[in-house]
């Protein structure tokens, strides 16, 4: 059974910092690349950053370059997105996604900025 399970998130003053975590399991993690997307209330779901399978190159959404971080860990099926300098646009419900032969999704986390 293909699970990735999200975890972190919550409710951040502006400026601060969180970190999500995905794990995966039933799929060969290590041969998709990963993703993480964000959904603002009204707003259709967008990039936030991916990183390739073997972790040699990512990309960013220029609303969070220098901000965010992503990385994976293919030896324990985890890619996380490290947030800093959080701002209140950046509230969102966070996913990640596993691309490569079929798609796969977590269940989505709440990240509030707010003061």
């Amino acid at each position: 059974q293909v699970q990735l399970v999200q975890s972190g998130g919550g409710l951040v003053q502006p400026g601060g910092s969180l970190r999500l975590s995905c794990a995966a399991s039933g799929f060969t993690f290590s041969r998709y690349a990963m993703s993480w997307y964000r959904q603002a209330p009204g707003k259709e779901r967008e990039l936030v950053a991916s990183i390739t399978s073997a972790g040699g190159q990512t990309t960013y959404a220029d609303s969070v370059k220098g901000r965010f971080t992503i990385s994976r860990d293919n030896a324990k099926n985890t890619v996380t997105l490290q947030m800093n300098s959080l701002k209140p646009e950046d509230t969102a419900v966070y996913y990640c996604r596993g691309s490569g032969y079929y798609n796969y999704w977590g269940q989505g986390t709440q990240v509030t900025v707010s003061s």
